[in-house]
């Protein structure tokens, strides 16, 4: 719908940034297979159609907005033909695919809806399409002799032939997929930041406590680093829905300890704060803060509900003088929190800092030299908020260093 964006596309510039996604434009486009238009009629005479539309919290609610996944199964359905297949990527409440399917089934009934979510993680999107871990094809039988099965098969013939894994489900499982996994993901990361609350409090280690518990495989060491919590355009706003639709389903009981991972989760902001105060010496008027980072995570420029960005407006809100960096989110950070001061690069953005947050784990953050920067700061003083940096390599240059849940 957004005719500047189907113009950098066609151009091969990606409308955000993603590693590898502006060559992967560049080499496909110059085969001629691939192009963008806003003009939907463009389905027209073809077999399979990609429904990739975002699904918002809705403003005021917890509840997923399914308003651009409905335009657009509307927008599509004049230009069905028999047998086609509609595949639905974006994550939904559970039930939406029934709905939507009768929709398509009404206009076309020989056509059919597969929910086919997708597990891409940003910064990793390009080798998570390429090379998927699994495939999940939701259809209205749940059978694998269903019609659409064998069409998404060839779709995907690639990476199904290297041994992609593929489950074929019914559309309720299919939708849950998504969010059941990201409310795991969620709810790990919120268990290793409560142990680094009490790791705080006992005088313990939480790196080495999610070492430890890490080495049993039943548990994994993965998202088991302790931090500022999670942010941007899924988790939050997943968790938060499913929360939702548990209740209009009368199940909202079987989800309440999500409302105590996303508390754990936006309760990092303040601690953070609370430490960079401790850091300053007690007050944070006039104190100079530089933040490493307003992306919700490295290789990404993606500041939806970014915990970085979060923590500089509270920190500017309660009198300090804060300087945000990163190396590709500050446009974008900038529409979201225009009254912050952003600064292009590292060296500019520390001068004079009284105090340097580590906010978003870039590689360039963590290869900084602590003896060079410490010629561009009034007070050696850093809060790593990822806890990827050696404390003991920074203390040694005679920085004041502190951890999220390390001594």
């Amino acid at each position: 719908m957004d005719e500047h964006k189907i113009k950098e596309l066609a151009a091969s510039r990606a409308p955000f940034y993603e590693p590898g996604l502006e060559d992967l434009l560049r080499e496909v486009q110059d085969t001629g297979r691939l192009s963008f238009t806003t003009d939907m009629s463009a389905a027209q005479g073809n077999s399979v159609h990609f429904v990739c539309v975002g699904t918002p919290q809705k403003k005021g609610e917890n509840a997923a907005d399914l308003t651009y996944v409905d335009a657009a199964i509307s927008a599509l359905l004049p230009f069905l033909s028999p047998g086609d297949v509609v595949v639905g990527k974006s994550t939904v409440p559970v039930g939406t695919a029934a709905r939507l399917a009768g929709l398509v089934e009404n206009k076309e009934p020989t056509a059919h809806l597969v929910w086919n979510p997708e597990f891409l993680r940003e910064g990793h999107a390009v080798s998570d399409t390429l090379e998927p871990d699994r495939f999940v094809y939701g259809v209205s039988d749940g059978s694998e002799d269903h019609p659409a099965v064998s069409i998404l098969d060839e779709v995907y013939a690639a990476p199904l032939s290297s041994g992609t894994p593929r489950l074929v489900t019914d559309h309720p499982t299919a939708e849950l997929v998504k969010t059941a996994a990201n409310s795991f993901l969620a709810t790990k990361i919120s268990f290793i930041n409560a142990m680094a609350e009490l790791c705080e409090a006992a005088g313990a280690d939480v790196t080495s406590l999610a070492d430890a518990i890490g080495m049993d495989d039943r548990i994994g060491r993965k998202f088991l680093n302790a931090g500022i919590g999670f942010g941007g355009g899924c988790l939050p706003k997943d968790i938060r829905a499913f929360m939702a639709r548990a209740g209009e389903l009368g199940a909202d009981q079987a989800l309440t300890f999500l409302r105590e991972v996303d508390a754990i989760n936006m309760r990092r902001r303040g601690r953070v704060v609370e430490l960079t105060r401790d850091l300053c010496d007690g007050s944070l008027l006039g104190k100079r803060i530089t933040v490493l980072g307003a992306a919700f995570k490295p290789e990404s420029d993606d500041v939806r509900d970014s915990p970085a960005l979060s923590i500089a407006a509270q920190l500017q809100l309660q009198g300090a003088v804060v300087s945000v960096t990163d190396p590709k989110a500050i446009e974008n950070a900038r529409r979201r929190f225009p009254e912050l001061h952003y600064e292009p690069n590292t060296e500019s953005s520390v001068q004079r800092a009284d105090a340097i947050l580590l906010l978003t784990e870039w590689n360039e953050y963590r290869g900084l030299d602590p003896y060079e920067l410490s010629r561009h700061v009034t007070s050696p003083r850093i809060l790593d908020g990822r806890n990827v940096l050696d404390a003991a390599k920074w203390r040694a240059a005679g920085w004041i260093y502190r951890g999220l849940g390390r001594p």
